[in-house]
């Protein structure tokens, strides 16, 4: 015979368990990048033009800078798959060419913003007070003025060229960069092994560098591949405007400048190197998000 008393407590005991275990709070799954198929295809378009960026131009044997007879050459033309532009160069590869001082700018700039905003978003949030004060009144100035004509006053003061504009896009740049810093390190210093790591006797550097930066690395790698779409439409921008890289150096965005002339005749010239620009742009934004939601998995949980 069953017992009726070990029925009831069996059927008791089921709900009871079943509740425990739908109580139970469960860890945020870290998802992997590259999930949506924006991202994905954005992922694919920048490891593609980093690559047609450091290998291209051995892979090409047309010389970017070599003028010809053979002028505004139409696409298929033999020899020249992209054509040729008004002085016989050969389109594809001035595109190819044309790759790497723009993101050699972009990743410079973004690197210098990074180093110079995150330094200074850290020291001010952790210190805190009058050095708090100082460092990010000076920030606000900064923010203050437009960034393209912060950019571009810091350029035209120091001549055009790629040095100069690495410095001016990045100076421009690394005040969000503070900012962001700042209120993360801000809400991390008030944290338990923050206070610890005082109370332990470890030096502020040790404190900033091995305890806080890992711990706010996720949000601000997210910000700096963000910045970093920022930074190639700002070099290509002050490029178009004879303020950036300068010719005979192919540039996408001086290629544009020069093409307009014949947007109606052959709009190619500038229909190319602006879409390789606005992709890349495009792109980046796709991968800050992607890299956003896969390094905070509390906001996608």
């Amino acid at each position: 015979m069953s017992d009726p008393a070990g029925a009831v407590t069996g059927i008791t005991e089921a709900p009871a368990a079943a509740t425990a275990f739908r109580g139970r709070p469960s860890k945020p799954r870290r998802r992997g990048v590259g999930t949506s198929w924006p991202a994905l295809v954005s992922w694919a378009f920048l490891i593609a033009i980093v690559l047609v960026a450091l290998v291209g131009p051995w892979l090409i044997a047309a010389d970017p800078a070599r003028q010809t007879s053979s002028a505004l050459l139409p696409f298929g033309s033999p020899g020249h798959p992209l054509g040729t532009d008004d002085l016989g160069r050969d389109e594809l590869s001035r595109l190819v060419h044309g790759a790497r001082p723009l993101l050699l700018v972009a990743f410079a700039s973004t690197a210098l913003a990074a180093v110079t905003g995150t330094g200074v978003g850290l020291l001010a949030g952790y210190a805190g007070g009058a050095v708090e004060q100082v460092l990010m009144r000076t920030v606000d100035l900064a923010l203050a003025f437009p960034s393209i004509l912060l950019v571009i006053l810091l350029v035209v003061a120091a001549g055009p060229g790629t040095t100069s504009l690495v410095v001016g896009v990045g100076v421009s740049l690394a005040p969000g960069l503070a900012r962001l810093a700042r209120a993360l390190t801000a809400r991390e210093t008030s944290r338990d092994y923050v206070v610890a790591a005082r109370l332990g006797g470890t030096r502020t550097p040790r404190i900033l560098v091995q305890e806080i930066l890992p711990n706010i690395a996720g949000p601000m790698v997210a910000q700096v591949v963000m910045t970093l779409s920022v930074a190639a439409g700002f070099a290509a921008g002050l490029s178009y405007l004879g303020l950036g890289i300068q010719p005979p150096t192919p540039d996408w965005g001086y290629m544009v400048q020069a093409g307009q002339e014949f947007l109606y005749s052959a709009p190619r010239l500038v229909v190319l190197p602006a879409a390789l620009t606005l992709l890349s742009v495009v792109a980046c934004n796709f991968v800050g998000d992607d890299l956003r939601d896969a390094l905070d998995p509390k906001g996608t949980a």
